[in-house]
């Protein structure tokens, strides 16, 4: 058994964010039905890289997924929504705010014909607000929430991520509000519409950079592959040449790692008891690290590292993570039969469950490959079916 078998989820959203949670909520059971436009399909289709003209994002994105695609600004295409609407727990959506309301699906609406619904709404500035009819996007939510201020070395521009970082914490954060207000129905009986804008969660992770503004007047500059509060932490190359990162955020780590290259001395020195003593001393600590490393080859400095108990990481490209000995014992990563194109490999389910476990089932479909089966379950005729296909309502 599943944990989320008994659940049913509408995927009406595009491209990363609000399918990612739909992922994710498929990943473990959840009956996820993807809507897409029967022409235009979601754009996530064309993203990144392909075989044969089939996306390989695709294939992640929108694992454990049925393919419906339905026109959803034509009345009949309402029509559909608002059945799937009645026999679901969940609807995710991410069109801009009142394009439900202007195609007659507007929460209020659907929750009058299913009061036990989540309408999980994720924009990218929220559903209210001088922005927020503005078109949103993750890139956005990386530069307004000062990440990007904060990313990059010292002396060079604002760096934005070379993945949709901002969509994938939201697509998380999501996820997670989607299971509480499941669990507030368990006792109120009701369903709720939650209202996520993109550029609010990824805040979370930047730590207390508003308190530190409000009461100390503190804008966080860039620093590169440093940390603003613990010494050392950077990446060091080795003598063949690799890449490798170290972190101290724990004080006998630290300890440890200026013993191990000889500096112990320095460990001993009133500001080492702290990351945030450490970190006015960061040059310092940096030379004796970096000097040490670079006159040994990494496999040496991972092995000296792991005696010392102290904590090192290669810098891994792809190639490395599909050959690494812990990632193959965790089977992290997985080859997942395909109707397209044999077997696609991606990454497994984000934790493991020791009783009610996940599982990718298949990877995303063709588009529309699922739209009679759905429809079929919604008390659709044969006839209905092929007079929406005529009218291009559905593909």
């Amino acid at each position: 058994m599943t944990s989320l078998a008994d659940l049913r989820v509408i995927d009406a959203a595009t491209l990363f964010a609000g399918p990612s949670a739909a992922m994710m909520l498929g990943d473990f059971g959840a009956d996820v039905i993807k809507i897409e436009h029967p022409r235009r399909g979601d754009p996530s289709r064309g993203h990144g890289a392909s075989v044969d003209g089939v996306g390989l994002w695709w294939k992640t994105l929108s694992r454990n997924k049925r393919a419906a695609a339905v026109d959803l600004s034509h009345a009949d295409g309402q029509e559909i929504l608002r059945r799937l609407a009645t026999r679901s727990d969940v609807l995710i959506e991410n069109f801009r705010p009142g394009t439900l309301e202007r195609w007659n699906l507007a929460p209020e609406d659907l929750l009058k014909l299913n009061p036990r619904l989540i309408v999980a709404r994720m924009t990218g500035f929220g559903q209210f607000g001088p922005m927020a009819s503005r078109p949103g996007f993750g890139t956005l939510a990386e530069a307004m929430s000062g990440f990007a201020a904060m990313t990059g070395q010292p002396d060079g521009p604002p760096t934005l991520p070379p993945l949709a970082l901002a969509d994938g914490i939201a697509g998380l954060a999501m996820a997670y509000a989607v299971m509480v207000a499941l669990r507030a129905r368990e006792h109120t009986g009701r369903g709720q519409v939650v209202d996520l804008a993109i550029i609010e969660p990824i805040l979370g992770l930047l730590g207390p950079q508003m308190s530190a503004y409000q009461a100390l007047g503190v804008v966080p500059p860039r620093t590169g592959n440093r940390s603003s509060s613990n010494a050392p932490r950077n990446t060091y190359r080795t003598r063949d040449g690799r890449w490798l990162a170290i972190s101290t955020s724990a004080q006998p780590i630290a300890e440890r790692v200026l013993t191990l290259v000889g500096r112990a001395d320095l460990g001993e020195q009133p500001w080492f008891a702290s990351g945030h003593g450490r970190v006015q001393h960061v040059d310092e600590l940096d030379e004796a690290v970096a000097s040490w490393i670079a006159e040994r080859d990494a496999a040496e400095v991972i092995a000296r590292f792991e005696e010392a108990q102290a904590a090192v990481a290669p810098i891994y490209d792809v190639r490395d993570l599909a050959v690494d000995p812990q990632y193959a014992a965790l089977n992290t990563f997985i080859d997942v039969p395909d109707e397209e194109l044999g077997s696609v490999a991606m990454q497994n389910v984000m934790f493991r469950l020791s009783d009610t476990p996940g599982e990718v089932r298949w990877p995303g479909r063709a588009l529309g490959r699922d739209t009679d089966e759905v429809l079929d379950e919604l008390d659709y005729t044969a006839e209905q079916v092929a007079r929406l296909r005529a009218d291009g309502v559905i593909g």
